[in-house]
């Protein structure tokens, strides 16, 4: 089953990799790579680690290849330092009440509090709310490099998005793919753990079906709005929930919560009677 499962996992990766000209000997290698590093954080005996002897037996990786890849220093390469600050911008600019409209759309700001009315919010009130360590230029010049943002002739920015969407920058549309994925199949391998004792996290999702290309448009949009709308109300209580844990003690949490849209063309009615499942029968099961 869990095979099963893998194959149609790969499947989207498979299209990834021929898109961007990684070939299957690349593959290889990340995935013995992220079989000992598995293997080490999630199964080494406590106080003792893992022989080399071990991990091989775990993951069927030869034990010379897991020697070398323990002693290969772990990469830190990653997305420019100034976008997880860009990122906390735009999602207070989102969802504290100050940085919206009525009908709780973001506001467009003034650059500088020069540029706006008195008493009025402005861009580098906003950064300088979320960090004191980077100048509101810097971020704003991030923002317009990634397409987030419009810089108006009025000395006043607007949200292109309800959302950190960057339109251009491939390595942070890389990054965001990597963290999202990897966390929502996180949670899949987590409630599929054999023996688990801990809750269960979240992961359902709906479907339909048998749909128009106009009708399954429409779902998009209607999902883009609900999901706006959700994003909204989970950052706000995200706002408080980190003020509340300042003061706490202990390890620290980290959370994501997301939402996807997926369309593709369905088998059709001859290829997929061969199930015995009716399309009806079908329907009353996905809401799971």
């Amino acid at each position: 089953m869990a095979a099963q499962a893998i194959a149609l996992v790969l499947q989207p990766l498979a299209r990834l990799m021929i898109d961007h000209g990684l070939q299957l000997p690349s593959l290889i290698d990340l995935l013995k790579t992220a079989l000992v590093q598995e293997a080490v954080t999630a199964y080494g005996l406590a106080e003792k680690g893992s022989s080399d002897t071990r991990i091989a037996l775990l993951t069927g990786v030869h034990r010379k290849d897991v020697r070398r890849l323990r002693a290969q220093p772990v990469s830190t390469e990653g997305v420019s330092p100034m976008m997880p600050v860009a990122a906390s911008v735009v999602a207070r600019w989102i969802s504290e009440p100050r940085y919206l409209n009525a009908d709780q759309t973001a506001r467009a700001l003034a650059r500088t509090p020069g540029r706006g009315s008195e008493g009025e919010f402005d861009f580098t009130t906003l950064v300088a709310e979320v960090s004191r360590d980077v100048g509101a230029r810097a971020v704003l010049d991030e923002l317009d490099r990634l397409g987030v943002v419009d810089l108006r002739e009025d000395g006043y920015v607007a949200l292109k998005s309800t959302a950190f969407v960057p339109q251009e920058g491939l390595r942070e549309s890389f990054h965001f793919l990597a963290a999202n994925v990897s966390d929502h199949l996180s949670a899949a391998v987590h409630n599929l753990k054999p023996g688990r004792q801990s809750p269960a996290l979240l992961d359902q999702s709906a479907f339909s079906q048998d749909l128009s290309a106009a009708q399954a448009q429409q779902l998009q949009q209607q999902a883009r709005r609900l999901w706006a709308s959700a994003l909204q109300q989970f950052l706000q209580t995200a706002t408080v929930a980190e003020e509340r844990s300042q003061k706490s003690k202990g390890a620290r949490h980290r959370v994501r919560f997301g939402v996807y849209f997926h369309e593709a063309l369905q088998p059709s009615a001859d290829a997929g009677s061969a199930g015995g499942a009716t399309t009806q029968e079908i329907k009353r099961k996905k809401a799971s």
